[in-house]
């Protein structure tokens, strides 16, 4: 009999920005497929999803990976919460996505900050004052410029050991900012590799004794927000061949400000300002290679004759990745696609 370890992952009802949570169950002889493990129920009256008197929520695994953190045969299990009855909990983006048939592809660019508990500042900041500006620290190289390479590395083994398909890292704009990218055909699928990449972040950050912000402004005043672009596309946008069709798409996002920026992460008016590298937070535009705007469309897609993908720059770093899926996934749906 061999014992396995299940790690069983779930998002929280924390408001503005949910938390992971996480327990193990113990299986014997387990065969490392999802829909052979089983559901199971944890007290949601400690993670602000049910009162006390009714306190059960239940715990559907939607994914499972190997577990690249722990001895012996291991696995992390990504779940939805449910209600007792079995319907979708209210904190529950995943259910809300509607791709059940995966035709839109989603690349998340996740980035984070590196964080000092000991000076509550990011990894490289002095204690007092601040580094040299912005300019050398983006995708960089080298002491004093680049912090934190070791936990980044040790991050992407993990990830690519427990089969998630990051498909890069790099240094971001501020010191002690970096990112990593992941890619899915099918949007659920999207939002669980980049809850579970989350995860073993936060995972291997807490071994190295550092914290990992999520927050879209850490540092106020002339330095990079911190933001989780959404490069999208679904067969229409990889096949159309049409300016005219790429332009009705994204026109379809401008009177849907609201119900984008309602799910794409909190204080993200801190970040969209119009300035470093992104619009205004009530503003609405769209440009081939245009980093200020939107929605950029990438050269790429236009070199390759208007076949190819958009990136929505205004979901913040501690979005969910399943409601902002499914935002895009709705405003796409209503778009007045020329025949």
């Amino acid at each position: 009999m061999t014992k396995c370890k299940l790690e069983y992952i779930w998002l929280d009802g924390y408001q503005p920005t949910q938390s992971l949570r996480s327990k193990t169950k113990i299986i014997e002889n387990f065969s490392g497929n999802v829909e052979d493990a089983p559901m199971w129920s944890f007290d949601g009256s400690s993670t602000e999803q049910a009162p006390g008197g009714a306190s059960d929520c239940l715990l559907k695994p939607v994914k499972i990976i190997t577990d690249p953190g722990r001895l012996g045969t291991s696995y992390l299990v990504m779940c939805e919460v449910l209600n007792a009855d079995g319907t979708p909990h209210r904190t529950n983006g995943r259910a809300t996505i509607d791709d059940d048939d995966g035709d839109f592809w989603f690349g998340f660019e996740q980035e984070y900050t590196l964080w000092d508990p000991g000076t509550n500042r990011p990894l490289g900041f002095p204690a007092e004052g601040y580094p040299g500006p912005q300019g050398p620290y983006y995708c960089s190289v080298g002491n004093g410029k680049a912090v934190g390479r070791e936990i980044i590395e040790e991050h992407l083994e993990m990830c690519l050991e427990a089969g998630l398909n990051v498909e890069g890292i790099n240094a971001e704009v501020m010191m002690g900012q970096w990112e990593f990218q992941v890619f899915s055909k099918g949007a659920k699928d999207a939002g669980d590799q980049v809850w579970l990449a989350r995860y073993i972040l936060d995972r291997v950050a807490e071994n190295h004794g550092v914290g990992i912000n999520y927050h879209c402004k850490p540092v106020p005043g002339d330095w990079n927000g911190s933001g989780m672009h959404a490069n999208f596309s679904n067969t229409t946008l990889r096949t159309c061949g049409s300016q005219e069709i790429y332009e009705a798409i994204c026109q379809a996002f401008e009177p849907r400000i609201k119900e984008h920026i309602d799910v794409y992460g909190a204080d993200n008016e801190q970040r969209l300002t119009g300035l470093h590298e992104t619009q205004s937070i009530d503003k609405f535009s769209y440009g081939v290679s245009d980093r200020g705007a939107s929605i950029r469309i990438p050269i790429g897609t236009v070199e390759n004759g208007w076949k190819g993908w958009l990136e929505d720059r205004r979901p913040a770093s501690n979005a969910d990745p399943y409601m902002v899926a499914s935002a895009i996934i709705a405003t796409v749906k209503t778009a007045a696609v020329p025949a």
